[in-house]
Order: structure tokens, then sequence, then C-alpha cells
């Protein structure tokens, strides 16, 4: 039908591959779309991680527990999800997570304040973020409980 439109010089004739340069201009955008929205959804995953182990810390932390055999801070590292979140060195995720404990009163009696951060710097889009001006993000957890005992099995610091 088309060669017979086109033998007549009908306007449609001449559209034979319009459709497939129009997908081919369309197609870079969408892939960014849907690159996008699954970094997205990794970045939010970690933030959810992130905010959970937080809070494991801070429960550990007021009960004066420490169940690792090193420090508070790696035994909450290492209970991380992903590889990736555990020891870092990929594009997305340059560095491992780092656990925080402080005391904001500055001191560690029963009943005060153990506060916990957890966080990690997020690439988005690594291979595409910095072509297209998107870069990095600090993502946080963190969680303040009240300690029940004084603690002897943990110190504060970073890990």
């Amino acid at each position: 039908m088309t060669r017979f439109l086109a033998g007549l010089g009908h306007p449609y004739g001449r559209e034979a591959g319009v459709s497939l340069v129009e997908f081919a201009l369309v197609l870079p955008l969408l892939l960014i779309l849907l690159l996008g929205m699954l970094d997205f959804g990794k970045a939010f995953n970690y933030w959810n991680d992130t905010t959970h182990l937080a809070n494991e810390a801070a429960r550990w932390a007021v009960v004066n527990k420490n169940p690792g055999g090193g420090t508070l801070q790696q035994y909450i590292q290492q209970q991380a999800d992903t590889q990736e979140l555990r020891s870092g060195g990929t594009p997305s995720v340059p560095g491992p997570l780092q656990i925080c404990i402080s005391f904001p009163n500055g001191t560690a009696n029963v009943g005060d304040p153990v506060h916990v951060t957890a966080s990690l710097t997020y690439n988005w889009l690594p291979y595409l973020g910095t072509r297209i001006g998107i870069t990095q993000t600090t993502i946080t957890g963190s969680s303040t409980m009240r300690l029940e005992a004084q603690p002897t099995n943990y110190g504060a610091g970073c890990s």
C-alpha cells in the first residue's frame, strides 16, 4: 500500500523511516529517566538501611552491649545489607558506611542521650551524573536514645 501511495505522489509514502528517527531521538531521554528511577530507588533503599543501622547501633549502645569482636561501630558497619555499603569502592558509593557514636550532653551517665549517625556519600548516576550536572549526596540516618547502662563496651567516635 505504501508503494502504491508513494507511486501516486501521496505524502504518506515519504514517512517510511520517521518513526525510527523519532524513537532514536527519544531513546536517550527514556534511558536516562529509567536509570534515574532505578538509581533513586537504590538511594532510597540505602537511606532506609542507614536509618535502620543507626537505630540498631543506638539500641546496642544504650544497653552497653557490643556483640562484635571489634568496636561497636565496626560491628554495625558489617551488618549492612550490601557489600557496597560495608566496604564502598564502587562508582555509586566510593567509601564505606560511616558509623558515629556521640554523647550530646558531653557525659555518658544513665539517662543521658546517645546519638548515632550512619552516613555515606552517594554518587547519582555515576557514569552520566557528572556529564548532565548531577553530582553526589550524603545519605544520613540517625537515632538518639537514652542510656540505660553506663558505656564500658564501646566508645564514642566514628568508624
